[in-house]
């Protein structure tokens, strides 16, 4: 059996209703991943006619971060909204624009092998690279490689429920991998 060009992580869920900056929450985002190197774009966005109670939006985020010529991390950020309203609200003695929403925000992220499928070319190449990566490569990719993708990403995922005021400040993997900005 061939040695899977793409591992992902386990999904990271976070479920939220109420007041939350939107815009400020999409900055945070864009700003994580642009500081971190990460290739950012937006890959769907969805907004549907509102209802009665609010629209509804989707998007994804990617973020893409090429390690060496073979490994390329990427991140996928889903977010699905569901009774959006714009609310304003005194804070400071300064008027601000809050959303009030129900959200749920589906993170995972993936270790990419041999992304440019240079490797693809030919069965030869093809039948070396697998034997490469299963007997040479494996540790580094499932160990290294697979836990930094993640504990980036549940970084994020922190720095996402810090900013809607979910709950404790920092985490029990704060400063893991000299990671904490």
């Amino acid at each position: 059996m061939a040695y899977p060009k793409t591992i992902n992580t386990k999904q990271l869920i976070i479920r939220y209703k109420g007041l939350f900056d939107y815009d400020g929450m999409y900055n945070m985002i864009v700003t994580w991943m642009k500081s971190r190197r990460y290739w950012f774009h937006e890959e769907v966005y969805k907004h549907k006619v509102p209802s009665p109670h609010g629209a509804e939006q989707e998007f994804t985020f990617t973020g893409e971060k090429k390690i060496s010529d073979y490994i390329m991390y990427s991140m996928r950020i889903g977010f699905h909204l569901w009774d959006m309203n714009e609310v304003e609200v005194i804070k400071d003695n300064e008027k601000r624009t809050l959303t009030n929403a129900r959200m749920e925000i589906i993170m995972v992220s993936t270790v990419n092998v041999d992304y440019e499928k240079r490797m693809e070319k030919s069965k030869v190449w093809a039948a070396i690279s697998d034997v490469y990566y299963k007997y040479f490569l494996k540790e580094d990719i499932e160990s290294i490689h697979h836990d930094t993708v993640f504990y980036r990403m549940y970084k994020l995922h922190n720095s996402i429920k810090e900013f809607l005021d979910m709950g404790a400040k920092g985490n029990e993997y704060e400063g893991y991998m000299g990671d904490n900005a």
